[in-house]
């Protein structure tokens, strides 16, 4: 039997499980800034919505409904200038969709997906998920014309560097991709979370004039909206990929429950939570920020996102070593990539309690 985990790099939490436990020895406890989920409240609105929604007994449509689908296509409208004919799905958070997409596109064995250079994961599991090669690159130049390529894969706001592209270099990969029949997919979870750089969807009329031939956006409401526990995310751009996305996740089962819908619609609609939210994790970041240039620290990109990508000029797990020492958490650079073996990734994601007890011991 050939066994599809031994395909799978180990799961990268597992192996920080030690520096956990060396952080979580500190006589006022462990402060976790290793993972960005959220720890604020989810919004009543939002709350109120999947209530009044928990009365569902039968099956949700997969495609979601027409409510979910105009609100999905509303937003991406309105936060990311998209202004043509988008096709829409909701997802079961964004995770599942970044593993599942290049085998849901029919990516296989032979084929090539360029991943950045330094990057999330799971952009690498679901490569190998689907038997396929992942090529790490930021520039497409390097790529070269291998007609096994079939997918890129694009993250602005970039987790964990916090970078920002361009107008000019999304505009430049949708040009490069279509010229070569290949797929670009953004991910654009932190599209809310801009700090000292306005991020840009790649369907902004900026970048593809309105027409979203070959070219997706996956977006999720854990982190504008706390939603990490609700699973909800959503895909827009091509509405030909998109079908095509449809007619294979009815197949295997992949739904958003009904009552889940109905609070992405109420998320989605409103913006006084983002605001609020948002001001909370620019609060938390200067704090953390100032601490760790304090600390000794260099901070590299970081202009958007829930994260300051750090540096002490030395192996990443020896800095994950370091903070551990003083209580603190943090996911090294190694996680993400042969090119981050020097950066720890710090989350803004802790309460005002646990960023004031870390920068109380960086200091």
């Amino acid at each position: 039997m050939s066994v599809l985990s031994a395909a799978l790099p180990d799961f990268p939490w597992d192996l920080l499980e030690p520096a956990k436990a060396r952080a979580a020895a500190h006589p006022d406890g462990i402060v976790d800034l290793s993972v960005g989920t959220p720890v604020d409240p989810v919004p009543p609105v939002i709350r109120q919505a999947l209530a009044d929604a928990s009365d569902a007994p039968g099956y949700p449509l997969t495609a979601g409904t027409p409510a979910l689908r105009a609100a999905i296509a509303g937003w991406m409208a309105r936060a990311g200038n998209a202004t043509g004919e988008l096709g829409v799905l909701p997802t079961i958070g964004s995770k599942e969709m970044v593993a599942w997409l290049p085998t849901l596109l029919g990516v296989g064995a032979g084929d090539k997906v360029v991943i950045p250079l330094v990057c999330y994961p799971t952009y690498e599991v679901g490569v190998r998920l689907a038997g396929a090669t992942a090529v790490r690159s930021d520039s497409l130049t390097a790529v070269g014309p291998d007609s096994r390529v079939r997918m890129i894969w694009i993250n602005s706001p970039s987790n964990p560097t916090g970078k920002v592209l361009p107008v000019e270099h999304l505009r430049k990969v949708v040009s490069w991709a279509r010229e070569r029949g290949v797929i670009v997919v953004s991910d654009e979870c932190y599209l809310s979370l801009g700090w000292e750089k306005q991020p840009v969807s790649v369907l902004d009329d900026e970048v593809t004039g309105g027409d979203y031939t070959g070219v997706l956006a996956v977006h999720s409401l854990s982190k504008r909206s706390n939603l990490a526990g609700y699973r909800a995310g959503f895909v827009g751009g091509d509405p030909a990929l998109v079908r095509e996305l449809l007619a294979v996740r009815k197949h295997a089962g992949m739904i958003v429950p009904a009552p889940v819908q109905a609070a992405m619609i109420a998320a989605l609609g409103d913006e006084d939570h983002v605001t609020a939210q948002r001001a909370r994790y620019s609060a938390r970041r200067d704090q953390l920020r100032a601490a760790l240039t304090g600390a000794g620290f260099e901070i590299s990109h970081s202009e958007a996102g829930l994260y300051l990508w750090s540096t002490r000029g030395e192996d990443s797990w020896k800095t994950v070593d370091w903070l551990a020492d003083r209580g603190i958490l943090a996911a090294p650079g190694a996680f993400y990539g042969p090119a981050a073996e020097q950066h720890v990734r710090i989350a803004l994601t802790a309460t005002d309690e646990r960023v004031a007890a870390a920068v109380a011991r960086l200091a």
